[in-house]
């Protein structure tokens, strides 16, 4: 994981745990003086609500326990392709520029330009270096792409 994939995935606990839990609990404790829980659909709406929450809070602290967070930044710069680093790729068919970074699935948006380290585009240029022609299996077909810049960023 990137350190900003680390620092959203705690601000998002962060809020989790101090805004969104407590927002639940009250909304709890708000339905259970209306009576009757059996037939109370606030109540099991915000029960509801609350274990999404819960698991939600769980997953991220799991998954922050469980990662390595890597800091490309702070790794030298030799050319090569690896987590976390900023691709330009050329098509070799179109002369077209694509700029892909490589983070983890968590991270991945493919809109901002971050791919998966899962993805066939980064599974095909990881371990390369600047200048290395590599051929992508896309669905549609291979695509031949050079690497034209590898940046830590």
């Amino acid at each position: 994981m990137t350190v900003e994939g680390a620092e959203t995935l705690r601000e998002e606990l962060n809020e989790l745990k101090s805004v969104t839990r407590p927002r639940i609990i009250a909304s709890i404790a708000e339905a259970r003086e209306h009576g009757d829980l059996k037939e109370n659909a606030e109540y099991h709406a915000a029960r509801e609500q609350q274990s999404f929450c819960e698991g939600r809070i769980g997953e991220i602290e799991g998954k922050l326990s469980d990662s390595q967070i890597i800091d490309v930044s702070k790794i030298e710069h030799t050319g090569r392709v690896i987590f976390g680093t900023t691709v330009t790729l050329i098509n070799l068919e179109t002369d077209k520029p694509v700029v892909y970074r490589i983070v983890g699935e968590d991270e991945a948006d493919v809109a901002s330009g971050m791919i998966s380290v899962a993805s066939p585009i980064a599974r095909a240029v990881m371990g390369k270096h600047e200048g290395d022609e590599v051929v992508v299996q896309a669905p549609a077909g291979d695509i031949e792409f050079e690497i034209d810049k590898v940046e830590h960023k």
